[in-house]
């Protein structure tokens, strides 16, 4: 059974998603492992009896209202077994959550503002789909940061949205990654990420 822990924006500073190995001291200069022992990734997830919606209304989760595409695109397309997710950004009570990661917003508020793009993600695919019970697995999150010059600590980040996924997915929740510093984002955004899914066909 796959190993699967909570990041902690403070916990996750170097490392990203670890698939169960020691943080190389280069890595992490602490030189600690407890850290990094949070997955153990495997390619074929476990199923569970508690599916996806129910254990996102058992987490107390809300998903958002599907966010119309700002431009001539849709936001997700399905080809086969996979669902292409665009890149959305993160939106609050008070609207998009705008600014730069490392001068206008910490960690730990980037971090909130990649679970709340995360939601968005989860809300297209439930558009897409009609449940999010018909998800398979969670294959891959690239994810990019607003950064303020210097800033360099983007898996941190992107756990936030990688920490949603594990919390509504569980096993099914443990993917791939990328976590990249971008100089803008549209309208300022501090953090926009794309996800692919795999998902059982129409």
């Amino acid at each position: 059974m796959p190993k699967v822990g909570r990041f902690r924006p403070t916990d996750q500073k170097w490392a990203g998603m670890i698939t169960g190995v020691p943080c190389p001291s280069a890595v992490n200069p602490t030189g600690s492992t407890k850290d990094c022992e949070h997955i153990v990734s495997t390619d074929n997830p476990s199923t569970s009896d508690t599916g996806h919606e129910a254990r996102l209304t058992a987490a107390g989760i809300t998903l958002p209202a599907a966010m119309a595409p700002a431009g001539l695109y849709v936001s997700a397309v399905l080809v086969d077994d996979m669902l292409h997710i665009g890149g959305h950004g993160p939106i609050s009570d008070a609207g998009l959550v705008t600014g730069k990661v490392g001068s206008d917003l910490d960690i730990d508020e980037a971090f909130t503002a990649a679970r709340l793009t995360g939601l968005q993600l989860l809300a297209a695919a439930r558009d897409r789909l009609g449940t999010l019970d018909r998800v398979v697995r969670v294959v891959k999150i690239f994810g990019m940061v607003n950064c303020a010059p210097g800033f360099n600590q983007t898996p941190a980040v992107i756990n936030g949205c990688s920490q949603l996924m594990l919390d509504v997915f569980g096993d099914a929740g443990i993917h791939t990654r990328s976590a990249v510093g971008m100089a803008e984002l549209p309208f300022d955004i501090a953090v926009e990420i794309e996800g692919i899914f795999q998902v059982t066909p129409d």
